[in-house]
């Protein structure tokens, strides 16, 4: 859904897809506050810069 580098913020399965981890792997991050989000209306998405650098990816 969000895979062009012009989108700021992902959804889960999304940020999964773009730093090659399970979708899990990203609800654990969450859950444990190593992957920051944002809430949009009734949705919890990812900021993409702060998610790469969790991931070590420079953007």
């Amino acid at each position: 859904m969000n895979h062009s580098p012009g989108h700021l913020a992902l959804t889960m399965k999304d940020a999964a897809k773009l730093v090659g981890v399970d979708y899990r792997t990203i609800k654990l991050g969450i859950e444990n506050g190593t992957i920051p989000t944002i809430q949009l209306g009734p949705r919890l998405m990812i900021p993409r810069a702060p998610l790469l650098r969790v991931f070590g990816i420079n953007a």
